[in-house]
């Protein structure tokens, strides 16, 4: 006998249709995201950027980000060679006191790059000498360079132009020769001059030295104590501007802590009117939830531009943003939370002759804290990255300053500085807002 005679109403042909369409379904769906894939790969034209694409250009800025160079140049108009941290005037070294890994002798100089990387100049030629490769002379002219391979192919880290000379062989070496100057890049690991200026009397002074000096009483400058000398020196530093990082910063948290409690305080009596056990009119629900999906339809960028338009640049308009757009969020997240609360406990309370406000007092808003502790806690985190990307299109804070040092790839070690900070608050923030929503809603 077969299974379908011991057991009435098993139909095969259906079990074998539901088996069909289970794989035509298995098969279709990795077929069209395939084809999806396909789509977005020409439309997007993929193979043309990754024909732009320059991956040796992030290589050096991801290296320029950890990492400082010094410059040994040789003016070819004005003579002299001089040798400077990122080639900066304020922090050129003086006379004599070089590096060990520069020789100066007049006009003319030594650079060691190690490893068997030489580098001889001598008057407007140089002589580079590469381990494996053999050495290359390049001489400056006054319509550009002349340069001597040794004999074979060209490789890949020597750009030889007539107007300038150009060759990296390591990513921490690099040579460039035009008709005016001589440069030479030696690369080290670490952030130049972090802590205090080249020119500052506590430059290169260690940890142990700092401490003693903050504790001796024989100043270094009559006018302020030596901890108050350290600590000014080091927010004052020119090159990194510590304390002004530290004040965007602190603005852009303010903008994130402002938006954010300004939309909580905004939003919760409004969701009261949006709710529909406590709002029996229609319109006025209509109305208010229309309102939410208004001010949270338009993106918190968008009302950035608009607020920069209306009164300028400043904390206050991103301020603003945040709050128009998380009024139209919280709001909306409220009003179902009051949707859903427990009408027994209203009642309870009601039971002992209590006043409306009595009842939303001690009735509804302690069934819905834990939510708006949640969501307002976990905006205001979010609120945090927001404010920074807001700051960069004018509303101040972080986010500019982000953006200013983004410009140029000479900047770029400030950069990663930024981002370090900016990811170090939003952890701050997260652990912060975990431990309040403990002690509020557990505690």
């Amino acid at each position: 006998m077969t299974a379908a005679t011991l057991q009435p109403g098993f139909d095969s042909q259906a079990i074998l249709e539901q088996i069909r369409k289970r794989t035509a379904f298995t098969v279709a769906a990795p077929l069209l995201i395939l084809a999806y894939f396909t789509y977005t790969w020409f439309a997007f034209d993929i193979p043309d950027l990754l024909e732009r694409a320059r991956p040796d250009r992030a290589v050096i800025l991801a290296t320029d980000a950890v990492a400082h160079k010094v410059h040994v140049t040789k003016d070819l108009r004005r003579g002299g060679v001089s040798v400077a941290i990122e080639g900066e005037r304020t922090a050129t070294y003086a006379k004599g006191a070089s590096p060990d890994w520069v020789q100066i002798r007049g006009d003319d100089a030594v650079v060691d790059l190690d490893e068997g990387y030489l580098i001889e100049i001598t008057g407007n030629v140089i002589q580079f000498t590469v381990p494996d490769y053999g050495v290359i002379k390049v001489t400056a002219t006054k319509t550009g360079v002349e340069t001597e391979l040794p004999p074979g192919d060209i490789p890949e880290w020597v750009k030889d132009d007539p107007r300038k000379f150009d060759a990296r062989p390591t990513l921490d070496r690099r040579v460039q020769v035009t008709k005016t100057k001589i440069e030479v890049h030696n690369y080290f690991g670490g952030w130049e001059n972090f802590w205090f200026t080249f020119n500052s009397p506590l430059h290169g002074k260690s940890f142990g030295e700092l401490t003693s000096l903050a504790m001796s009483d024989e100043r270094i400058d009559p006018d302020q104590s030596n901890l108050s000398l350290i600590v000014d020196e080091f927010l004052s530093n020119s090159d990194w501007q510590h304390g002004a990082v530290f004040v965007a910063l602190f603005e852009t948290i303010m903008m994130a802590v402002l938006g954010t409690l300004t939309a909580a305080l905004v939003g919760l009596p409004l969701a009261f009117l949006a709710a529909r056990n406590f709002t029996p009119s229609f319109l006025v629900r209509f109305g208010v939830r229309r309102l939410f999906d208004f001010v949270r339809g338009i993106d918190m960028l968008i009302w950035s531009l608009i607020f920069i338009r209306a009164f300028g640049l400043g904390p206050l308009t991103g301020a603003l943003a945040i709050a128009f757009t998380d009024t139209g969020s919280l709001g909306k997240l409220f009003s179902e939370a009051l949707e859903n609360i427990d009408n027994k406990q209203v009642e309870g309370v009601r039971a002992t002759g209590a006043t409306q406000l009595q009842r939303y007092r001690f009735g509804v808003i302690p069934q819905i804290l834990p939510v708006f502790v949640s969501q307002v806690l976990y905006y205001l985190e979010s609120n945090t990255r927001s404010a920074t990307v807001i700051g960069a299109l004018g509303a101040g804070g972080i986010g500019l300053m982000l953006v200013e040092t983004m410009k140029t790839s000479r900047d770029w070690e400030n950069t990663s500085y930024i981002i370090i900070l900016t990811i170090i608050v939003v952890i701050l923030m997260d652990q912060a807002s975990s431990w309040l929503r403990k002690k509020l809603i557990e505690g």
